[in-house]
């Protein structure tokens, strides 16, 4: 095990009682990425001190534990994460903490039934853990929240329940405009290129066909076969841009364009679609729904734009 990762595991374990304690009764908890966190936020709102360590435009799959988030994690009564080794830098952070006993650690995807989740690979090694990409299925890891939520403070179950329901309406209200939102873009237009492998779901449930330079993890290297790949699938089916996205080096996106500027296409870049985070907090993807609502925004945009 990394000397980091022992130091940060031996603290949590090992600070009871350091931490500076809430005296006004609310909840201390973390959250890892926006999603997760807007999540807390919309069922707990102020019956919670929230702290969402992975912001805007950091990539969740190679994000390590800063000094602060140590501390914020040991001081912390709940923590969420999305899990499916989403936050693979800090999966064996969260492990350490449930052994503890001290500070539940929850991975709200991991609530998805397993028929829903879609494989990582050809080899079924491991799930995609971009499930937030669809509010069906992310509608599973709102109910983990909230009975996470009430176990540990009993005494607010009535609003939990209240806005839980209300959140649920509200994705299922999203679904069906993102659906009809999609449905403008022409059938054979609906191939959508990115720079990580993060909208299967998202495809799967808006009729996408879905393409990346990499791979699940943007830990993974983009190879020049499958630039030359892409370059190929774009030139022969005249797709009118593809995309780069807020977290990850527009280099690999950048790159596919290039290739198929030599050989005579013109591919626009179609804009920056948040594929691991969400926006800045006081702009119009600073929400989940916000977020899931400008990404269909970009993407109709660009593939019905002749």
């Amino acid at each position: 095990m990394p000397v980091q990762y022992l130091c940060i595991i031996v603290l949590l374990l090992t600070l009871t009682g350091c931490s500076t304690p809430v005296t006004d009764g609310r909840l201390r908890v973390v959250a890892t990425t926006g999603p997760v966190g807007d999540i807390v936020q919309v069922i707990a709102g102020e019956r919670v001190v929230l702290r969402t360590l992975i912001g805007p435009g950091i990539d969740p799959h190679t994000y390590v534990a800063t000094e602060s988030d140590l501390f914020a994690l040991q001081e912390a009564q709940i923590v969420f994460y999305n899990g499916l080794h989403l936050e693979a830098g800090l999966d064996r952070i969260f492990k350490a903490m449930n052994q503890s006993g001290r500070i539940p650690a929850i991975a709200v995807a991991e609530a998805i039934p397993p028929h829903l989740l879609l494989y990582a690979d050809e080899g079924r090694n491991a799930y995609d853990p971009h499930v937030w990409h669809d509010p069906q299925r992310w509608s599973y890891a709102v109910r983990a929240v909230r009975d996470t939520l009430i176990a540990v403070d009993p005494g607010g179950r009535a609003i939990y329940h209240r806005r839980t329901e209300r959140y649920l309406a509200d994705l299922q209200s999203l679904d069906a405009e993102l659906r009809a939102m999609a449905a403008r873009i022409p059938p054979e237009r609906r191939i959508l290129v990115t720079a990580h492998d993060a909208f299967q779901y998202f495809g799967q449930a808006y009729g996408f066909r879905v393409e990346a330079v990499q791979g699940i993890s943007t830990a993974s290297e983009a190879s020049a076969t499958a630039i030359r790949s892409l370059t190929e699938l774009v030139v022969t089916n005249r797709i009118p841009a593809i995309f780069v996205e807020t977290s990850v080096s527009p280099r690999t996106i950048e790159a596919v364009q290039s290739a198929a500027r030599a050989v005579g296409y013109e591919v626009r870049l179609g804009g920056a679609l948040f594929s691991d985070s969400l926006g800045d907090p006081d702009g119009p993807a600073g929400t989940y729904v916000g977020m899931m609502r400008q990404n269909m925004q970009t993407i109709v945009s660009a593939l019905t734009d002749m």
